[in-house]
């Protein structure tokens, strides 16, 4: 495994380009599973989780070959309708092959998944879902085990204890598009990433409108083609580097940024003090001389997003005040805070909630990440932090952020990775 090693304190300038979205791509991938033509897609970021699908897709049959950052995928003889615990157990994403296996081959038998250690995320919707438009489901021995000789068009109701599910969405949305009749989603996740999928699928000859609010229809079709696609900006990628500008006190270009996802963010902002110029050739953040303290609460999208909620207590860290942080998504997403309290800041849980009393200074700090957006969090926090940071387990950011590292250098930070 890596680490990284952070001498802080340096002053970040130049530019940075934000890469294409994990959390779409990872969807998209498994979507090529409901054609056997050629599907290629652009813009694709070389990430740990992209790597894994691309190897779950193989291992069910698909050919890919890697040219820069564009990715050819093709059929190679007789899909596996088996997606094995080995590859299924590190990403939680690779649960979207369920709804395209169970529709193009009428069976699906795939692992239960893993990820990031930030909570309990059932699969309880996507059985649901999936249910509703006729499969038989059981659950045994870890695996879902999904039969439908034929999917029929159905009325699915996807809301949830912590609001509409985004990776149950993409999979009743990808298993309705083969369906026989229509499907309609309600509470469906308006995510970006979601409409992202419905505009590759459609591309694909698919038949779906309303993508991007909470109900979705899909009329099904007998056949999709394969399709020519370049993937969306990564808004969490983009917002980390708007987040960590404002607590640099830095002032870079962020290229590649579609700053119109990030209106949240964008709200809490103004509200802290820090100015953002946006326009098309990318984003200049213009941080105050004093972070003015803000308290949150996380929602689904349009809401302030779960997965820029460390980054954000890493900057209410050096608030001139006391912050609030209630993460509704995931209450048990705080593993971050041992770790930014190591480095000096103040931080408190009260149930789903932080409780940030502002320091003026970090200090360096040895500090274990212990998943993708809490490694975010440590990193943004060494750049500011007074000497040596050393965060160990990076390999979580490697999951989320394209040669991050490299990105940084860029920018000015002194940080190397090393073997531990």
């Amino acid at each position: 495994m890596d680490k990284l090693i952070i001498e802080g304190g340096k002053p970040l300038k130049g530019e940075v380009k934000i890469s294409g979205s994990k959390n779409a791509t990872l969807p998209v991938l498994a979507a090529t599973l409901l054609t056997d033509e050629t599907c290629i897609l652009r813009n694709v970021p070389k990430l740990t989780d992209t790597n894994t699908m691309i190897k779950l897709l193989k291992s069910l049959g698909k050919e890919i070959d890697w040219d820069k950052d564009k990715l050819i995928i093709m059929s190679n003889g007789k899909v596996n309708h088996i997606a094995d615990y080995k590859m299924v157990a590190t990403m939680r994403g690779s649960i979207c092959v369920l709804g395209p296996l169970l529709t193009k081959l009428g069976e699906a038998k795939v692992s239960l998944p893993g990820g990031c250690v930030i909570g309990v995320r059932p699969v309880d919707l996507h059985i649901k879902g999936v249910e509703a438009l006729g499969a038989k489901v059981d659950v045994d021995a870890g695996y879902i085990i999904a039969k439908a000789k034929r999917l029929k068009g159905s009325r699915v109701y996807l809301g949830g204890a912590s609001g509409p599910s985004v990776l149950g969405t993409a999979n009743i949305m990808m298993a309705a598009t083969l369906a026989d009749g229509e499907t309609i989603i309600e509470c469906a996740a308006c995510e970006p990433e979601v409409e992202e999928l419905a505009n590759f699928l459609n591309e694909m000859g698919a038949r779906i409108r309303g993508q991007g609010s909470p109900r979705i229809v899909i009329q099904g079709v007998k056949k999709l083609h394969g399709a020519d696609y370049k993937m969306a900006p990564d808004r969490i990628e983009a917002g980390t580097f708007v987040l960590l500008s404002a607590m640099s006190k830095s002032t870079f270009m962020i290229r590649d940024i579609d700053y119109q996802q990030l209106m949240a963010l964008d709200d809490i902002l103004i509200k802290v003090g820090v100015q953002v110029e946006a326009d098309k050739s990318g984003v200049r953040v213009k941080p105050p001389k004093i972070l003015k303290p803000m308290s949150i609460t996380t929602y689904p999208y349009p809401g302030f997003p779960t997965d820029l909620q460390a980054q954000y207590t890493a900057l209410m860290a050096m608030a001139n005040g006391v912050s609030v942080i209630r993460d509704t998504v995931f209450p048990d997403r705080f593993m971050h805070i041992a770790e930014l309290n190591r480095m000096g800041a103040r931080i408190r849980r009260e149930g789903g909630s932080a409780i940030i009393e502002g320091v003026k200074s970090l200090c360096g700090a040895p500090v274990v990440a212990s998943d993708l957006r809490a490694s975010a969090a440590l990193v943004m926090a060494g750049l500011v932090a007074r000497g040596k940071t050393e965060i160990r387990r990076v390999y979580h950011l490697d999951r989320g952020y394209e040669n991050i590292d490299k990105k940084l250098i860029a920018l000015g930070a002194s940080i190397k990775r090393e073997k531990e």
